[in-house]
């Protein structure tokens, strides 16, 4: 067994493999860039080496330097987590190639599995079901229009070395057939350096379900169940669990060893992922194979009991497999939700800056601990008051849970992603909570294109309707009267001229457009010494108990007997004396005044924000590439304006309307903020 090994990677997924080597009596190396110097895989590993600037492709996309870092510390293995170099033929074959084990496939195995036009060939020669396409690399945008109008739309424009939504784009037309040729060529190149792109057919209403597989150097593989992945946004996993809830035993069987016999085929060791896509029928089709360990693989650690990390790290040392395929096992629900840095109530962008606060629900189950389960566990790279730079993922943490079932499993993910707290940057955990509660997903009864069909237009505050709306506002008062019942004990004030608690107060619901919403609330029977009161809202009557303090972030307790956990924010960038409250996914900003203040506060006069739409503004923190107009030129409404490159996406900007450009306000290679003017309009 290896003594020392090298992380090849960052973030969560370096933490996580740290985890096991530490479990197994292994020291670690960790790596790092500019931007990551103070990240928390650099403070946990037993050694860290700086490898470059913050760009991905100056630092951890260079083998050179990664190699050699393993000769400074003397690593003996490396492994390669995922993204990166993790999938990368090249640099499997030169780890080798220097006397180092790379803890992973072979590169022979990569270098067939890895490129997708291949390995669609492989699949078909093993007997694996294919989906029909055209696996040739494609020159031109011209030749993807005419590819894609012969296999017939919508069809999926894929870059061969594409991997985690990246280089990837579905067309249902001749003209989001070229543009998406295009960008895919970009993105493949910026994150990969390998634009090959390939067309295939896009079989509607699928599902994304995919086997975990393990192999050793000794012959064997073998089938760790599914994984199902429908719920995705634009190509990228939001939501995982494990088993899925749509296939029947018989197609699992069916997938697993066609599975096993594609990882046979190619001679496959360590852990490895094949994806399928499959119809409502349950047909199914080989889609691709994913050398290396996946995002969600939390999940079938839960419902197997195994380390998948462990597995890859004995298996590269040269040890058997423990166990056979009627040995593994399949125990309970477990769903994994990915907690990114992006704002959904602002189309999803990604979300950068230091995170003020970062506090995630208590774990009853760990990493690399294979004894504890039916719990929570969150899988993270960052810690409180870290920075999430942009030239990384916009992942921070995985929030995984297992139940004794399905609707167990969703209970339990609600209540944690009610305590998740990330203050200082916007998070998806308002969209997770939505999705979680949507019936479709509860009934099982979804596919890959659910969050565009049911989110289309964007994500709003209304599309997480709360199944009791008074309840944030009881819990607003009760917070409110708790810090009144405080002041009014403070020993010193003057007689006649001491703070009096009250028990009628009025709630206002602040709106951005100043048609604010003002609801009378009772608060009486108020105990401070058990933390409890009675708050009416008209006819509801909530009995709220809870011992969290008056500056806790997150309150737990019950109402008329059930248990809740809220979030509660003093102060919002807009209003300092405002509370901000958050629970299953709703959030609101209120005020809570005595009735005289509340009628006050109504003929407060609304001021208009300024009229922006001269401007075109970056929507996102971002490093501006491209700027596509030049003053006194005439645009049209849809026309490409700038491009903005953050968290390894590209984000285009079209014109809102017709105009001729006035100034270009921004140059290329220039890091932009959120709202900074890029172009105005004359």
């Amino acid at each position: 067994m290896f003594t020392k090994i090298l992380i090849a990677n960052r973030g969560e997924i370096a933490c996580r493999v740290i985890a096991t080597a530490r479990k197994m009596g292994i020291k670690t190396v960790a790596v790092y860039s500019e931007a990551d110097k103070d990240a928390r895989h650099v403070l946990m590993a037993d050694e860290a080496v700086h490898i470059g600037p913050a760009p991905s492709r100056e630092s951890y996309l260079l083998a050179d330097k990664i190699i050699a870092a393993c000769k400074q510390t003397g690593a003996q293995a490396v492994h390669p987590g995922y993204g990166f170099l993790s999938e990368n033929a090249e640099f499997s074959k030169r780890v080798e190639e220097e006397g180092i084990v790379f803890i992973g496939p072979k590169h022979y195995s990569i270098g067939a599995m890895g490129d997708k036009i291949e390995s669609k060939k492989l699949a078909g020669a093993a007997g694996v079901n294919c989906i029909p396409g055209v696996n040739d690399a494609i020159d031109t945008p011209e030749r993807a229009v005419e590819i894609a109008k012969g296999i017939g739309y919508p069809v999926m424009i894929k870059a061969s070395a594409g991997g985690g939504g990246k280089g990837l784009r579905v067309a249902f037309n001749d003209k989001e057939a070229f543009e998406g040729f295009t960008s895919c060529k970009n993105e493949a190149r910026n994150s990969f350096g390998d634009d090959r792109v390939f067309i295939e057919k896009f079989v509607e209403e699928p599902r994304h379900i995919e086997i975990q597989l393990i192999g050793d150097s000794h012959g064997n593989v073998l089938y760790l169940n599914e994984r199902e992945c429908s719920i995705q946004r634009r190509h990228q996993k939001v939501i995982e669990e494990a088993p899925s809830p749509f296939i029947s035993e018989a197609t699992r069987k069916a997938m697993g060893e066609q599975a096993v016999a594609l990882a046979k085929a190619v001679k496959y060791q360590s852990a490895g992922t094949v994806e399928f896509v499959v119809g409502k029928d349950q047909s199914f089709y080989f889609l691709e194979m994913n050398t290396r360990l996946q995002v969600e693989h939390p999940v079938t650690e839960c419902i197997t009991g195994l380390d998948l990390v462990e597995l890859m790290i004995r298996v590269a040392a040269g040890e058997k497999l423990p166990l056979t395929q009627a040995e593994v096992k399949r125990n309970g629900w477990a769903i994994e939700c990915r907690i990114n840095a992006e704002d959904p109530f602002r189309n999803f962008l990604p979300s950068t800056g230091r995170l003020v606060r970062f506090a995630p629900p208590e774990q009853t189950m760990f990493q690399s601990n294979t004894q504890d389960w039916l719990g929570v566990r969150v899988d993270t790279g960052v810690q409180d008051g870290g920075e999430i730079p942009m030239f990384y993922d916009s992942m921070i943490a995985k929030l995984i849970v297992h139940g004794i079932d399905r609707n167990d499993a969703i209970a339990k993910m609600r209540e944690a992603l009610n305590g998740f707290v990330i203050r200082g940057i916007s998070s998806n955990i308002p969209f997770q909570a939505a999705l979680l509660a949507h019936p479709r997903f509860v009934s099982g009864d979804f596919n890959t294109g659910f969050i565009a069909e049911n989110y289309g237009k964007g994500f709003s505050a209304e599309d997480v309707p709360h199944e009791d709306p008074s309840f944030l506002l009881a819990l607003a008062a009760f917070v409110r009267r708790k810090s009144r019942e405080r002041a009014a004990a403070i020993s010193g004030q003057l007689p006649g001229y001491g703070v009096q608690a009250g028990k009628d107060y009025v709630v206002v619901t602040l709106a951005q457009d100043g048609k604010h919403a003002y609801t009378p609330v009772h608060v009486d029977e108020f105990v401070g010494e058990t933390g409890s009161a009675r708050v009416r809202i008209g006819a509801s009557s909530y009995e709220i108990r809870s011992n969290s303090r008056i500056n806790d972030i997150a309150i737990t307790g019950t109402v008329n007997g059930m248990p809740f956990n809220a979030q509660v924010e003093r102060g919002t960038p807009k209003n300092p004396l405002a509370l901000r409250l958050q629970h299953n996914g709703t959030r609101i900003d209120a005020l809570i005044v005595s009735p005289r203040m509340a009628e006050l506060h109504a003929l407060m006069p609304h001021k208009a924000p300024p009229d922006m739409s001269r401007y075109v503004l970056s929507p996102m923190p971002g490093l501006l590439v491209e700027v596509a107009v030049v003053p006194g030129q005439k645009v049209q409404a849809g026309e490409r304006v700038a491009v903005i490159e953050a968290m390894k996406m590209e984000n285009v900007l079209f014109a809102t309307a017709d105009g001729i450009v006035g100034k270009v306000l921004a140059a290329k290679g220039e890091s932009l903020t959120v709202d900074q003017p890029i172009v105005e309009f004359a």
